[in-house]
């Protein structure tokens, strides 16, 4: 491994917990743990930058790690701060739904929650690290075919994600279920996108040594949005929300892979 790696990754590591501590102390002055999603989004835009200044890697390589992950970071990052600040002081569903849960040891269950994307943040910038580490002159068609993947993986997210906005801005549709677009063809469109990101990232860490191992990174993204925190959760209070009109764009609807609806 190369031996500015630790170094630098503990670096990340460490403004990771500091963030989350300080986004943890916010988050209970304000009643409101849904800014732990619009930290995690952006926060990997600092990290991915340092790694590009403090790392030694080929200058060009850095440079596009540098402007993919934080052009993703901030999109991200922005389109949940808007929508977030637009409920405010009402919590998202799913943080509402842990907030119940969770009762008296609220403060000590969601400090470790947001440690856990500390740490996540950190474990999901290997990738990036290992790129601008890289001195390899010239960009490798891996990295090419990456490139193209992650542009066509954001374009759908950004896509996914303004057409539920704009569906949702509807007082009529207050009530209904979103089938718009890309809708129409996945119940998440926007997670399965997401994941592409997360995908095309491994593609270009492909071109860098050592980058095959961070296979984990897509697999972890996909665990947690099919697994644990994406699709059941928010399935879960769908259902309850929207009732045998969830049901049936369940019954009819890809669940994450966008494919054609099947037939009433």
């Amino acid at each position: 491994m190369h031996a500015e790696f630790l170094p630098l990754w503990l670096a990340a590591l460490l403004f990771a917990v500091v963030l989350m501590t300080l986004v943890w102390r916010l988050a209970l002055r304000i009643g409101n743990a849904g800014i732990v999603d619009i930290a995690w989004s952006a926060g990997f835009a600092p990290v991915v930058i340092f790694y590009a200044v403090a790392a030694g890697g080929a200058l060009p390589r850095r440079a596009l790690i540098a402007a993919m992950v934080s052009l993703w970071s901030l999109r991200l990052g922005a389109y949940l701060y808007v929508r977030v600040s637009a409920h405010h002081p009402l919590e998202d569903r799913r943080y509402a739904h842990l907030r119940s849960e969770w009762g008296a040891k609220l403060s000590q269950k969601m400090f470790g929650f947001f440690q856990l994307q500390a740490a996540l943040l950190a474990l999901l910038s290997v990738p990036w690290l290992l790129a601008c580490l890289n001195p390899g002159t010239g960009l490798r068609p891996i990295e090419w075919a990456g490139l193209v993947l992650w542009l066509i993986a954001i374009s759908g997210e950004a896509l996914a994600d303004r057409q539920l906005q704009r569906f949702k801005a509807e007082p009529a549709n207050r009530a209904a279920v979103c089938q718009v677009g890309l809708w129409r063809y996945s119940r998440h469109p926007n997670y399965f996108f997401e994941w592409l990101v997360w995908v095309a990232y491994y593609v270009v860490a492909l071109g860098s040594p050592r980058g095959w191992l961070t296979i984990y990174c897509p697999a972890l993204m996909l665990y947690f949005l099919v697994r644990v925190t994406g699709i059941p959760l928010t399935e879960e209070l769908s259902l309850r929300r929207r009732g045998a009109a969830y049901a049936d764009y369940q019954r009819r609807t890809s669940p994450f892979v966008p494919w054609f609806p099947k037939r009433s």
